[in-house]
């Protein structure tokens, strides 16, 4: 793979963004396996999962302890630490790197929980460009839908309960959601997102997803 690319390593950065219950980490499994039966390394990094800060993550959630400030600045942790321990690694061997949620979800949720949006992107500034960015768009109706029956009730922090939007979690994660729809929708065309239906079948969002995909790894051969 050539270098000609804005974050100056061999392999590829490739994104599917979301909120919970939109799909993405469903996509990010089928596009792994569609990759990997091409024959190019692949790797997948998900959201809170640094070996070093996910286990404190959890650990103040359970707890309570995390004001806005420190949410930004842990999870902004995690992903620093898998930045250097998995992501640059992996593109640096020439691998397709395959991200389930970016910094552009830090973005999201940071500003709807009170953050300068331009303090978050700042928090992020080292982060490399990816070559692909793909959001699944879904409305909160379907995302409750879909978390209770895989869940059986809806996530604290993913309702926005933790600033106090309303004390029916239900509402508040309409609300919560609402406002990250229209985060979403400002980041779009800054960082120029490949959105997607959610709500289509997870075969007809793959066939897109792969569609682009393909042409990049096509470029790289």
């Amino acid at each position: 793979m050539n270098k000609d690319k804005s974050h100056g390593y061999d392999g590829l950065l490739i994104v599917i963004e979301g909120t919970d219950g939109s799909g993405k980490s469903t996509q990010v499994n089928m596009l792994s396996e569609y990759i990997k039966n091409r024959c190019y390394g692949c790797t997948v990094s998900e959201w809170k999962t640094s070996r070093l800060i996910s286990g404190v993550i959890n650990e103040a959630k359970e707890k309570n302890l995390l004001n806005t400030t420190t949410f930004s600045l842990l999870y902004a942790a995690d992903y620093t630490d898998r930045l250097e321990n998995e992501i640059i690694p992996a593109l640096k061997a020439g691998f397709v790197v395959l991200m389930d949620r970016y910094i552009y979800t830090a973005y999201v949720r940071d500003s709807v929980r009170g953050h300068d949006i331009n303090w978050v992107k700042n928090l992020y500034s080292f982060a490399p460009k990816p070559d692909l960015v793909f959001y699944l768009n879904v409305a909160p109706e379907t995302l409750i839908k879909r978390l209770i029956a895989k869940n059986g009730a809806l996530d604290y922090f993913e309702s926005g309960r933790d600033i106090g939007l309303s004390t029916d979690i239900y509402n508040s994660f309409e609300i919560y959601q609402k406002r990250c729809l229209e985060e979403y929708k400002k980041l779009e065309k800054e960082y120029n997102f490949i959105e997607i239906d959610g709500k289509k079948p997870k075969e007809e969002i793959h066939l897109i997803i792969k569609e682009k995909v393909s042409k990049l790894l096509d470029l790289k051969t």
